[in-house]
Formats: structure tokens, sequence, C-alpha cells
């Protein structure tokens, strides 16, 4: 199992076993995420209620990884769970790019996981993925998200319209990258700000 260092959590996969902790997080913060997320398709087992679906969810995750298309972690703090972060849509040929998703316990928000959870992402995909280019698309009223990469003052590239399906709705995305060329540039910056013991 691979497991991601910051300076106070740990970044590793999902696993069945951490469905109860899971499942307590999200259901505490359906209001707080869900109209952030795209609209479960009917028919399709509830994944927040439904610890086989859920088991599904962590095996489709583990072929992703396994395939090299995506890479899933939960965040841990103080070893309790208390979010996800993605790397997702992993293209590579001359992409060698992928997406990266995030959410947080409402509860924890406010104290920075976010961002040094994204740096030490950063780091697995330029220096261990060796990926050349990672994107996050944020709504851009989503002013939570946005303060994530405003702290890590990550270059906004412009609006994609009507990119992604939320809550029923075809949304407006700002989109934010960073290339292995930044991480040259700040990645030493980043790491003693957000994941080396300050």
């Amino acid at each position: 199992m691979t497991l991601l260092l910051g300076r106070r959590l740990v970044l590793r996969q999902l696993v069945v076993t951490d469905f109860p902790a899971w499942r307590e997080v999200r259901r505490r913060n359906d209001g707080w995420l869900t109209k952030w997320e795209p609209t479960r398709q009917p028919g399709t087992p509830d994944v927040i209620e439904d610890r086989d679906a859920f088991g599904v969810r962590c095996s489709a995750r583990q072929r992703e990884r396994q395939l090299g298309i995506g890479f899933g972690f939960g965040i841990f703090v103080e070893g309790s769970f208390c979010g996800e972060i993605n790397l997702s849509s992993v293209q590579r040929g001359p992409f060698q790019s992928a997406s990266v998703g995030y959410w947080i316990d409402e509860a924890q928000a406010g104290n920075s996981y976010v961002p040094e959870a994204l740096v030490v992402l950063a780091k697995h995909a330029f220096e261990d993925l060796l990926l050349h280019r990672i994107e996050i698309a944020i709504i851009p009223r989503n002013s939570a998200s946005r303060r994530v990469v405003e702290k890590l003052a990550i270059r906004e590239e412009g609006i994609a319209r009507w990119f992604l399906e939320i809550n029923g709705v075809w949304e407006d995305h700002v989109r934010f990258g960073l290339t292995i060329e930044d991480w040259r540039e700040r990645g030493d910056e980043l790491l003693a700000d957000w994941v080396q013991p300050g």
C-alpha cells in the first residue's frame, strides 16, 4: 500500500475496512459536499450507505492504480479519516497529465490540510509518476476549494464553460494548472512551507 506522508497527515488508498469511518464523515457532510458533486446515476447503489458498493469503489480505485490511470487517496490526520484527494484521468503519451479533485470534512476545514495534501500529491505526481501537468477545476463560487489553490499560488488558466455536470447542472469551472516546470521552480519552497517539519 502506498503511503504518502505530509507534515501532519498521511495519504493512503481507501480499503473496505475504512467504510464505517468514511460513511460517518460522508453522512455528516451531506449538505457540505453534495452541492459540489456529480449527481448519482439512477439505479446505482448508494456508496455512502452500501458497504458492498464502497468495496466495489475501492476495488475500482485499486484497478485504476494498477493500470496507472488513477491514484485515489484518503486523507488521514492522527489516524482518523477526514477527506479524499484523487489524481484521476491520468493521460500518458504527449499529455503526461492528470486531474486533481479533493474534499475535506467540514469539521476539519480551515486547518489547511487540503493544501498540505495537494503539495504531497504534487510531489508524487511529478517525482514518482513523472507527470508533466496536473490540473484542478473548480466551480467559481466554491470559495473553499478556491482557497486551497490560492494558498499555494497555483496558476489560474481560465474558465471552461459548462465543464462538468454537478448536482444536476452543467457548471462552468475555473481551471488551475501546475506543471513540472513550476515544480522545479517552486517545489522545494512548497515542500518547506507545507510538508517538511517546521
